[in-house]
């Protein structure tokens, strides 16, 4: 593989990792903004954005966009998060011109008044349909809860209200604030043409005005708190546990990593023998995330309203008790899962879009696919004790949604 790396006079920067035996190329924005940029009058509003990405622009309507994408068969789609955007694409080769020139196009929407009236139903939509789904609900409350005052606990989708009273000159308000160059990567990655991709788009992006665009960082102080919520309808009953974990810059990320696949993976971890295998549960899961200056490391639960305050204290024990029940045969399995799946997913281009976009989002480097199988492979259990020293996992705070 190769690595290159090159920026726009106006700030854009461009990474791409290139693959001469890839059969496959992909391609993508990244732009470094989402709900924890929002005010409370925009909450929303990053995730509408990036639905109107696809509702036209000067040289397209949402029509030529949805032709033009089925026409040379490309996977494209985009995401918002807490605090990314992103916009990607992956293509055959031959036609990785005709896709850039499109997703270029797409970066800079016109923002059609009708367009956008249309997308704010579904938008509202949307938003019921997800206070129909209890996993939703859920973590929504509790980043919320574990965020307490700081704006990473912000939701993507926003509120009925919020993104009824929208308006497409607010929108573009925000657009004009945060799709600065100088706060967006492209990315590309899979078989690609370097010298030419960097000519292409220094042709359709390189006059973009760029501007400052900051990001807030409210001091953030993780409490123990606890939070019982209802809902009508509900037949199960859920519990999430919320715990300070690494930023997206520490280090210490790997062996979260390592130590949450020993707690708590899908199968062969504490929790699955604790909980799933006795039948307590349907699912009990631990996993980590890290974002930027924050992090948490979360444990998840869904099982009969009679069990759930039963389950919720045997994944709080297992979290409380973690540092003492490390093993040697339970971290070689943790380590050999998880770069059994970096690897597998590595093949594709599109998952290498991914990790590349996020790894230069996040800290301004690359790191080849060898290079995170290899920092897996040099951690040692003392590296987890040291991660649960540094974020310590009885600082959890518990949100279960029970049946109203």
């Amino acid at each position: 593989m190769k690595f290159h790396q090159h920026k726009l006079d106006n700030g854009l920067t461009l990474i791409g990792e290139e693959r001469e035996t890839a059969f496959s190329a992909a391609m993508g924005f990244f732009v470094r903004t989402g709900a924890r940029d929002e005010s409370p009058e925009l909450a929303g509003v990053s995730h509408f954005l990036e639905h109107m990405m696809f509702k036209g622009t000067e040289k397209r309507s949402a029509m030529d966009i949805t032709f033009e994408l089925g026409a040379i068969g490309a996977q494209a789609n985009a995401w918002t998060s807490e605090e990314n955007t992103v916009y990607y694409m992956g293509v055959l080769p031959e036609y990785f011109d005709s896709g850039l020139d499109l997703l270029c196009d797409m970066l800079r929407p016109s923002l059609d008044q009708k367009e956008f009236d249309t997308e704010k139903n579904v938008i509202l939509e949307e938003i019921a349909l997800y206070k129909d789904r209890p996993t939703h609900v859920l973590f929504e409350s509790a980043m919320a809860e574990f965020f307490t005052g700081h704006t990473a606990g912000n939701t993507v989708l926003g509120s009925s209200e919020s993104i009824s009273a929208l308006s497409r000159d607010q929108m573009l308000g925000y657009f004009e604030k945060r799709y600065a160059p100088s706060n967006m990567i492209f990315v590309c990655t899979g078989k690609i043409d370097w010298e030419k991709t960097v000519a292409e788009v220094d042709k359709r992006c390189g006059a973009w005005k760029d501007y400052r665009s900051e990001r807030a960082y409210p001091k953030f102080n993780p409490e123990k708190r606890s939070k019982t919520i209802t809902k009508k309808g509900l037949q199960g009953a859920h519990v999430c546990l919320v715990a300070p974990g690494p930023t997206a810059a520490d280090d210490d990320r790997y062996a979260a990593q390592v130590l949450t696949c020993m707690l708590g993976d899908s199968s062969g971890s504490q929790a699955y023998w604790e909980i799933v295998d006795r039948g307590l549960a349907e699912v009990a899961v631990m996993d980590s995330d890290q974002m930027d200056q924050a992090g948490l490391i979360y444990a998840y639960s869904s099982t009969d309203p009679s069990r759930i305050d039963d389950v919720s204290a045997r994944l709080g024990k297992i979290i409380r008790g973690a540092a003492d029940s490390l093993e040697e045969d339970a971290f070689e399995r943790a380590r050999t899962k998880i770069a059994s799946r970096l690897v597998l997913q590595g093949e594709t281009s599109m998952r290498r879009l991914m990790a590349v976009g996020s790894e230069w989002s996040y800290r301004q480097r690359y790191s080849a696919l060898e290079d995170e199988v290899q920092k897996i492979g040099q951690l040692t259990l003392g590296d987890l004790k040291a991660c649960l020293e540094k974020y310590p996992l009885d600082l959890a705070t518990e949100v279960k949604l029970l049946p109203a």
